[in-house]
């Protein structure tokens, strides 16, 4: 028997870092076939164990990789799909697919992606509802993923496993052992890239309603120049008409994440929706404070220490607000008096 992981399709973001710890955390007694995105880029050196494929990122590499996969694979063999996709054919072996985007399972609207991005997700939709009948079994991250999935029929019946799977697992906990510190200036961090259900221009928008209200908590960013420069030209113009402490750090290695949590006071994670939500995770292990999306993909992994409604930027200004210990003037109540004498003003 041997382990055949296939990721040709995995180079960035939370699946390389799950990719990565993956790879770090093979067993030197069996053998492990692994084919991997030519992007994909790691340190450390494959076990004797280990036979390493690299796949070019083109349509007609990934078809060979596809071909090479099926003639890899022997009747025991375990395979591991590890970029939410079952294999284009059917395989000899026990075929396990591990789904992390949610895209793929969701009905949602792709419409504020690029026509090139709506093309490739709308492709894989139909990959993963084509060619579900070459797996036997699907892994996903949280409840919500398992709910998401056997809801939209595309598992077409076979099992679905709930895993938990993250790079680190200490620390971790739900809730803060003690009350989150009030700050009059706190820092807050944002770890995510540009995609559109990440939200940022509602959260930027919170940002300078609570400039408005004479409220400057900072902000850092790790949104890549290169790939959102409209969004990026917006923010600037935003930090520029609203004096905003918004810091974009560009696109961060792990390690330099892990660094950024430690510099921060909470994470705030407007996201509308995802399949795990790692830095929830990774913020918990550092202690941070989190003030994050009233969602159930969040309520799976954390007890936020103030939660919003991430389409309203108001909502989430008042929840930065309330973790700052911000009050609220209250509602200026009128009886039925000073009402009427309100609006026979209106006739004068």
């Amino acid at each position: 028997m041997k382990l055949i992981i296939h990721a040709v399709n995995i180079h960035a973001g939370g699946g390389k870092v799950l990719l990565l710890a993956l790879l770090n955390a093979l067993p030197n007694n069996v053998a492990v076939v692994a084919t991997l995105d030519a992007r994909l880029e790691f340190s450390s050196e494959p076990l004797d164990n280990v036979v390493v494929f690299r796949v070019a990122p083109t349509i007609g590499e990934r078809f060979s990789a596809e071909k090479k996969l099926a003639q890899l694979t022997q009747p025991d063999d375990l395979v591991l799909c590890f970029g939410n996709l079952p294999p284009l054919f059917k395989l000899l072996g026990h075929v396990v697919v591990f789904v992390q985007n949610r895209y793929l399972i969701d009905g949602v609207s792709l419409s504020q992606f690029s026509w090139k991005s709506r093309l490739r997700l709308h492709f894989e939709r139909l990959w993963l509802e084509c060619m579900a009948h070459n797996a036997d079994e699907f892994i996903v991250q949280t409840p919500s993923m398992y709910n998401v999935l056997s809801k939209s029929g595309k598992a077409r019946g076979r099992q679905i496993h709930i895993l938990a799977f993250n790079n680190i697992c200490q620390g971790y906990r739900r809730s803060l052992n003690v009350p989150a510190q009030k700050s009059s200036v706190p820092i807050f961090i944002y770890v995510a890239s540009g995609e559109p259900h990440k939200n940022h221009r509602n959260l930027i928008t919170a940002w300078c309603l609570l400039a408005q209200d004479g409220v400057f908590p900072t902000l850092k960013l790790t949104l890549s120049l290169d790939a959102n420069q409209e969004l990026c030209g917006w923010l600037k113009s935003q930090i520029y008409s609203f004096q905003l402490k918004i810091d974009n750090l560009g696109v961060l290695s792990h390690a330099e994440v892990l660094s950024l949590y430690t510099t921060a006071q909470a994470l705030i994670f407007p996201s509308t929706f995802e399949s795990f939500g790692l830095p929830l995770i990774e913020a918990r292990q550092a202690g941070l404070a989190v003030l994050a999306s009233e969602l159930d993909y969040v309520r799976d992994v954390v007890d936020p220490e103030e939660a919003f409604d991430p389409v309203s930027p108001i909502s989430i200004a008042q929840a930065v607000k309330r973790f700052m210990g911000v009050g609220n003037s209250p509602l200026p109540l009128i009886d039925a008096r000073a009402f009427l004498a309100n609006i026979l003003k209106l006739n004068i």
